[in-house]
């Protein structure tokens, strides 16, 4: 028996009520009980909160972003750190991930729409509400502690416990760029050390970004298909042309958004031209023998790692080419670092990532961030801490074609260098004797408001003498 009397009077969930009346039978007690903890927790799991998960302010003055795939849909069940959906900026393409356990109730914008800052992406139905914070935001690269622990290869979460988390960031790691060897990809302390010991020189370039030199000599026939007759070669693979019928308009977003923002702002800027051709001759024979130096350290050598550490070298003695001018024309700013920016051609459109602090970094460690930032490129996984800060730029267009170019200025910098493809063209030696030499072309623009033309062509004459001697570069490195 109860120590007290009691019946039930109902059994609804709502008004589930005890009178002291009369005993109730002990074999009923226990069946009671379960009974009134089954109803509570029915109402109680009617009523899980629903978070309404916001895009939150991602820095640069940045006040929408376009959302280009959904990972999940509608009645999904969401764990921390599943991929939501990839979001593109202007600057760059984020993946964004759940910071709770619980089932997504509500998408609040289809692929390709538009995104606002403050906005809600999603409505989470999470499981408790001990999980939710004053603040339902969305984690993106621009915020500070917990950039690495969010950011994702398109598709794919990140796994790691919290102290592997710690650890990235404490030695200022992304996650997304460490491949995890444990159960399903979870990313271990060992992952951690093994990337800091190897610090991104093993990533090797899934395709070739920086030109190569031809040398004279026979070129190599490919082998025709065995089923081409002897003598025949195939007719060279073309793009095939894109043809719909009708006209297609489609509004302007991400990445090519921002280029008509930029170039509209360049537009402003007066340009100053100046073009010159550099004999690498010299630096032929010394990457040559460099080349199978760093293979063996994982990296692949190009020219652009020296074009680079000659320009940084450059600057010390022409500080005013690594300035920036305000909107106002009121003020010029020396900047301290030497953050080189590279013009990528990538699947997402031009982009411009720039190798930071070059005037402390060797050659071979140029070439080093060089490999990473192409690694994260093709990936289209370049965020904005590599697409912000330049502040000089080299467009490496003889990687694709092309001997002299006209480069636009990327404001808010002064300055920006086009680097042709290198030819193997006849010269006169010293002596009067016709030699074969390695040309390259150089097409330089600069901020005429600031730079006059016998600047521009003291510094490119300096540049030119690192690349032409560049032995000499030895004597300045630090």
């Amino acid at each position: 028996m109860l120590t007290q009397q009691y019946r039930r009077r109902s059994f609804g969930p709502q008004n589930l009520r005890l009178s002291r009346t009369e005993p109730v039978p002990s074999r009923w007690a226990a069946s009671l009980q379960t009974s009134c903890s089954r109803t509570l927790h029915t109402a109680m799991a009617r009523h899980r909160p629903v978070v309404q998960f916001k895009l939150s302010d991602i820095g640069e003055g940045i006040m929408e972003v376009t959302v280009k795939e959904w990972y999940v849909k509608e009645g999904d069940r969401v764990s921390q750190f599943d991929s939501i959906c990839e979001v593109q900026s202007d600057k760059a393409s984020v993946t964004i991930t759940s910071r709770y356990d619980g089932v997504i109730r509500r998408l609040y914008y289809d692929a390709d729409a538009t995104a606002l800052v403050g906005k809600p992406l999603v409505d989470i139905e999470t499981e408790s509400a001990s999980e939710l914070s004053q603040e339902d935001v969305v984690e993106t690269p621009a915020m500070a502690h917990e950039e690495h622990t969010h950011q994702e290869i398109k598709g794919h979460k990140t796994q790691a416990t919290p102290a592997v988390r710690r650890l990235a960031m404490e030695n200022n790691i992304k996650l997304s760029e460490v491949v995890g060897t444990g159960k399903d990809g979870r990313i271990l302390k060992e992952d951690i050390l093994n990337f800091l010991a190897k610090q991104t020189g093993a990533i090797l370039p899934p395709a070739p970004l920086f030109q190569e030199i031809q040398t004279p000599g026979p070129a190599p026939v490919a082998a025709p298909p065995l089923s081409a007759p002897a003598g025949v070669r195939p007719p060279p693979a073309t793009p095939r042309p894109v043809f719909t019928g009708k006209d297609v308009t489609e509004p302007l977003k991400g990445f090519h958004k921002a280029m008509v923002k930029t170039m509209t702002a360049a537009l402003k800027i007066p340009h100053f031209g100046y073009c010159d051709e550099v004999d690498l001759s010299r630096l032929v024979l010394l990457r040559s023998e460099l080349k199978p130096v760093a293979e063996r350290r994982g990296v692949k050598l190009s020219y652009l790692p020296f074009f680079i550490k000659a320009a940084s070298l450059s600057l010390l003695h022409f500080p005013i080419l690594n300035s920036t001018l305000d909107e106002g024309c009121q003020n010029i700013t020396f900047k301290a670092s030497h953050n080189i920016g590279v013009a990528m051609d990538t699947s997402q459109g031009l982009l411009v990532p720039s190798v930071k602090s070059v005037q402390l970094l060797s050659v071979f460690q140029v070439a080093q961030e060089l490999t990473r930032l192409q690694a994260l490129g093709a990936a289209g996984q370049l965020g904005t801490a590599e697409l912000s800060g330049g502040t000089f730029t080299l467009s490496n267009i003889g990687s694709i074609g092309g001997t002299y170019a006209k480069p636009v200025i990327l404001p808010p910098e002064v300055a920006i260098g086009a680097l042709g493809k290198i030819q193997v063209l006849p010269r006169f030696d010293p002596d009067g004797q016709v030699k074969a030499a390695h040309i390259m072309k150089v097409s330089w623009s600069a901020d005429h408001r600031l730079i006059d033309g016998a600047t521009m062509c003291r510094f490119s004459n300096l540049w030119r003498e690192y690349l032409e001697n560049p032995a000499s570069m030895v004597l300045d490195l630090k």
